[in-house]
């Protein structure tokens, strides 16, 4: 007999995600647990109940899912979910807390369709954020020479320091964007900007955008109106604008969505899938191919 397929939901919001569940309804969870205010030292118990109510073999059929908006907090619950298992008893895991992880891989793809990273000068604003953390680290990974962008040049240093921190060959710097001076000279010579900044603040004005011969691809992740890039449309999806081909939050959401589905049905292809941002991103590629 088949078993259901369960997803336990920690998130550390009072209310859990109604996002995160249609999605896990759709992708064909049979049964949805949610909790919210999960707090570390509940973590053990809620996984143990999902860990030891199957038999070893039926493991993969059970899954858990790491939501709310607190990335750091997320990745805590997910640290304290991994520290719960042991030996082949255990349960797969994905984290995707604020839709981080499946954002910023969405948005990494979709600048891979057009540039070949490994050869690229990319500009990310708001880089000290929850996706353009994940923005930047991705980018490094893959070769870019990448420009860390925050209007603190304290906090973008301090990002600089914490994402290459133990991973060499790293081409990343640290930058201040706190006036339209510094933007422009931030941008000058790049071929890719992302803007991962909070909903309704403008990072990029037109005519900065405009001054860049350079530029090549531009993605803005925030749909709420003003935009983060002058004039790129929530819509635009691999749409040129002045020469530049530009991707809004909804044109690089159909690749998130796609991405976060197939996350879900990977958790339950076996009991001892542990995906954060890296394995994210791969699971991105490889929908690509």
């Amino acid at each position: 007999m088949t078993k259901s397929r369960i997803l336990v939901q920690l998130d550390s919001d009072a209310q859990p995600s109604v996002f995160d569940a249609v999605v896990a309804v759709d992708s064909g969870v049979d049964h949805l647990l949610q909790h919210g205010s999960v707090t570390l030292d509940q973590v053990q118990g809620l996984v143990h109940g999902a860990m030891f109510t199957r038999a070893p073999s039926d493991l993969h059929n059970t899954a858990v899912f790491i939501g709310g908006s607190d990335v750091v907090v997320g990745e805590s619950l997910l640290k304290a979910t991994t520290d719960s298992f042991f030996g082949p008893i255990r349960v797969s895991v994905l984290m995707d807390a604020s839709g981080a992880n499946t954002t910023s891989a969405a948005a990494v793809v979709a600048a891979g369709r057009h540039l070949d990273l490994a050869k690229t000068d990319a500009l990310v604003l708001a880089a000290t954020g929850p996706v353009g953390q994940r923005v930047v680290r991705l980018l490094g990974a893959a070769g870019a020479n990448v420009k860390a962008a925050s209007r603190s040049g304290q906090r973008a240093q301090h990002l600089v320091d914490r994402v290459t921190s133990g991973m060499a060959n790293l081409k990343i710097a640290a930058v201040e964007t706190s006036n339209d001076d510094q933007l422009r000279k931030a941008i000058k010579g790049v071929q890719l900007v992302i803007a991962a900044g909070a909903a309704g603040v403008e990072l990029l004005p037109v005519e900065l955008r405009t001054c860049n011969s350079s530029l090549r691809v531009a993605i803005d992740l925030n749909a709420v109106p003003p935009v983060g890039i002058g004039n790129v449309d929530a819509m635009n999806k691999a749409t040129e604008l002045d020469g530049v081909v530009t991707y809004g939050a909804i044109g690089v959401g159909g690749t998130k969505m796609k991405i976060h589905k197939a996350a879900l049905t990977r958790i339950f292809e076996s009991n001892d899938v542990v995906l954060d941002i890296d394995e994210i991103y791969k699971l991105g590629l490889e929908l690509e191919a």
